[in-house]
């Protein structure tokens, strides 16, 4: 041995170790017991993951699951090496007179201790690593937790709600001040019966705003919503494993694919879906790892390598390896992976600007400056993948050409999109006339034009549903600009016909396509209702009896007038600004 001082591990403190494990077969037992102990803990906790996996806490409560799967193992190990490591440090198996001479006396005991101590520290730091996300990933689904709350409450409740909760949590307050929509006669007699104060409850000043407030009826209505949800998803797993379900047959839990959505995946589901029930075995057997196939790992999943890298290199660091040294070792390297890596760092930073900056997500629709109109479909920091609407392509982009491209996107910010509607009458028609029955039409499409769910594609002031005392389908929410629907344009004296077109503006970009149909055939009907002619076009001289034409227009013009004095024309001829439009 060299008579320098040892602080530190060194060839000798390896070669004494070596040294030491040949000549003690106490020792050799000893870590021979600990690599079948760590085998087995391992083979244990595999078992022991998979029979949680099955297990109903796994779904109903999946953070807790996770943080005990992941603390199972750790726990064992580490209760195997430190068990070992006191026999050690004790003398107890390799008696107490072995040692190692030189400076400062460093013993056997010490360099093994150290060494099963540099075992126990790894596997602290991988549980640490793994742990850690766990807990923050509790807390990014507590707070979609509480924003789910928060639509609930906007909401006055969701459609499978057990009876009215929210009224059993809270109390509607009336406003001191009567709303300027409604007379002061009128707004008192409303305060008397329920059905008059329902009514107010659920009126929408003209700027959308609702009036009065609410009070809570119980020390913590997030608490009794939250027991309000579990208690849904209790009901929807009882459907699944009984085989109340949609597929006929018991689900199984912990089945490969997942067959049972667990309760943070439901949540989710029914937040893509607008709150709707999820209606048990209605998605195919791994629906969710399907869904997130392609998603780029986030930063929650990335920590545990960062976290378990800072641990190894805190080990080398205790071991007395020069890290300077190290890195500079490995700077070559990584220099010359950046170089090669070039174009994938560029695609994985514009992913995190894009996604930074909430440029764009999934679901939104968007319009590249290549012309290429069409869905988010899935962004990575390789490549960005857009739909085509109509399901016909997929645009493939690589992430960093987005992030200095010029993008239209439809869906952010004022969730309103013009559905225009153009059409030409005859020079027999009345424009005024016209200009009435056109905000007819705009009005009944207003009512008339749904969704698939009943929900209207229009957006409002009001929801056409308050004035029958049921919920807002959303079309009245979230309104930040002044809107006055529906808007009628005279735009130009055609060649054969009156030029006009009826506007009005939709939830989303796909919503005017429907918008668009409806409208043309609600304005066919009225059009053959007052006898409003669309013409033929004109190139030739006119044959026909344009008197007798006349005359059959002008028996409906008591009834178009009476169109005009119901809706009015408009805002033709109020001297506004149509700049913008």
């Amino acid at each position: 041995m060299a008579e320098e001082e040892l602080s530190q591990i060194s060839v000798g403190e390896l070669e004494t170790v070596s040294q030491l494990l040949a000549s003690s077969e106490a020792l050799q037992m000893a870590l021979l017991i600990m690599a079948v102990g760590i085998i087995g803990i391992v083979i244990g906790y595999r078992k022991f993951s998979s029979w949680v996996g099955s297990q109903k806490i796994y779904y109903t409560r999946p953070h807790l699951s996770r943080f005990v799967r992941r603390a199972v193992l750790p726990f064992f190990a580490i209760a195997l090496i430190t068990a070992i490591n006191v026999h050690i440090q004790t003398g107890v198996l390799l008696g107490e007179d072995v040692s190692i001479a030189g400076k400062g006396d460093v013993s056997a005991e010490e360099t093994v201790a150290k060494i099963l101590n540099t075992f126990n520290i790894l596997v602290i730091g991988y549980t640490i690593s793994h742990l850690v996300p766990i807990t923050l990933t509790k807390r990014d689904k507590s707070s979609l937790e509480r924003g789910d709350f928060d639509v609930w409450f906007e909401s006055r409740g969701f459609v499978d709600d057990d009876g009215d909760l929210f009224h059993k949590l809270y109390k509607w307050v009336p406003p001191k001040i009567k709303p300027e929509e409604i007379e002061e006669e009128e707004f008192k007699e409303k305060l008397k019966t329920p059905e008059g104060r329902q009514y107010l409850e659920n009126f929408r000043t003209a700027k959308g705003n609702p009036i009065g407030g609410y009070e809570k009826l119980v020390a913590d209505p997030f608490e009794e919503w939250k027991r309000s949800e579990r208690s849904k998803y209790r009901e929807y797993f009882g459907d699944c494993v009984s085989g109340n379900n949609q597929s006929g047959r018991k689900l199984r839990t912990g089945a490969k694919p997942d067959e049972i959505f667990p309760i943070d995946a439901w949540r989710e589901e029914k937040r893509d879906h607008g709150y709707e029930p999820i209606i048990p075995s209605n998605r195919p057997p791994g629906y969710t790892k399907k869904k997130r196939e392609g998603i780029p790992k986030s930063a929650k999943q990335i920590l545990p390598v960062g976290i378990f890298i800072a641990t190894v290199l805190g080990v080398v660091a205790w071991w007395g390896v020069d890290l300077i040294v190290l890195a500079t070792a490995t700077g070559g390297l990584a220099i010359g992976l950046g170089l090669a890596l070039q174009e994938t760092m560029q695609n994985y930073f514009a992913y995190i600007l894009i996604r930074k900056d909430k440029i764009f997500v999934e679901g939104e629709r968007v319009k590249l400056d290549t012309g290429y109109n069409g869905y988010v479909h899935k962004i990575t920091p390789r490549a960005t993948y857009v739909r085509d609407a109509l399901n016909e392509s997929m645009a493939i982009i690589p992430t960093r050409q987005l992030v200095n491209a010029q993008i239209i996107n439809y869906t952010q910010g004022v969730r309103m999109v013009p559905a225009i509607v153009d059409v030409g009458v005859s020079y027999l028609n009345d424009p005024k006339q016209v200009s009435a029955i056109l905000v007819k039409v705009g009005r009944r499409a207003m009512k008339e034009v749904v969704d698939g769910k009943g929900r209207h594609l229009i957006r409002q002031r009001r929801c056409p549903y308050l004035e029958e005392n049921k919920p807002s389908c959303g079309c009245d929410k979230d309104i930040h600009v002044d809107i006055n629907q529906p808007i009628v344009r005279f735009n130009r004296f055609n060649d054969s016909s009156l030029d006009f077109s009826l506007w009005v503006y939709v939830r989303d970009y796909g919503a005017q396509f429907k918008t668009k149909t409806d409208m043309r055939i609600i304005m066919y009907e009225e059009f053959k209702r007052y006898g409003i002619r669309i013409p033929w076009p004109i190139r030739t001289v006119y044959q026909s009896d344009e008197k007798r034409e006349q005359d059959e227009i002008d028996k409906l013009d008591k009834e178009r007038e009476g169109v005009v004095d119901e809706f009015g024309i408009g805002d033709i001829g109020s001297g506004s600004s149509d700049a913008d439009r």
